[in-house]
C-alpha cells in the first residue's frame, strides 16, 4: 500500500524551470521557417523597432497584413513596443518570410522571456507550420491537374 502512493506521488507532474537563453550581448536568437523561407531572428530590450535585411518592416512588407503577422507574437504576450528585433531572412517569397519571421520572434521571445512559452504555444506560433507546395507529378499538367482528356 505505502509502494503505490510513493508511486502515485513520483508520477505527478513537476513544473518545469526554463531558463533565459541569451548570447555574449544579451540577445536571444532563433531561427523561424515557413515553406521554402528561413528567418534568423535576433530580440534584444528595446523601442520596438524592426530591421529586416538592413530595411525597415515598412520598406520590407508593402503589405500591411504581413506586417501585423510579424508583431502578432508580441501583441499575444503584450510586448509590444519592448524588444527591438533584427532579422535577416531568405528563400520562398514575402508570406512565407512573414511565417518565418513571425516563427523566429516567438520562438527567440520564448528564450528572452520562458514564462511566455505556454501563452505562445496556445498560440500556436511556436509550432513550424509543415505545409510545403506539393511536387509536380509525371503525366499531369500540374500536381493534380491532368491534361484535357479527348474521347475522339
Amino acid at each position: 500500500m505505502i509502494d503505490s502512493q510513493i508511486l502515485n506521488t513520483e508520477l505527478v507532474e513537476q513544473p518545469v524551470e526554463r531558463e533565459r537563453k541569451l548570447d555574449a550581448y544579451g540577445r536571444a536568437y532563433a531561427t523561424g521557417k515557413r515553406k521554402n523561407a528561413i528567418a534568423r531572428v535576433w530580440i534584444k530590450p528595446g523601442r520596438g523597432d524592426i530591421s529586416i535585411n538592413g530595411k525597415t518592416q515598412e520598406e520590407y512588407f508593402g503589405r500591411a497584413v504581413l506586417r501585423m503577422m510579424i508583431s502578432h507574437p508580441l501583441a499575444i504576450a503584450a510586448r509590444e513596443g519592448q524588444y527591438d528585433i533584427f532579422c535577416t531572412v531568405k528563400g520562398g517569397g514575402l508570406s512565407g518570410q512573414a511565417g518565418a519571421i513571425r516563427h523566429g520572434v516567438s520562438k527567440a521571445l520564448d528564450c528572452f522571456e520562458p514564462d511566455l512559452h505556454k501563452i505562445l504555444k496556445q498560440a500556436g506560433f511556436l509550432t513550424r507550420d509543415s505545409r510545403v507546395v506539393e511536387r509536380k507529378k509525371y503525366g499531369h499538367r500540374k500536381a493534380r491537374r491532368r491534361f484535357q482528356f479527348s474521347k475522339r
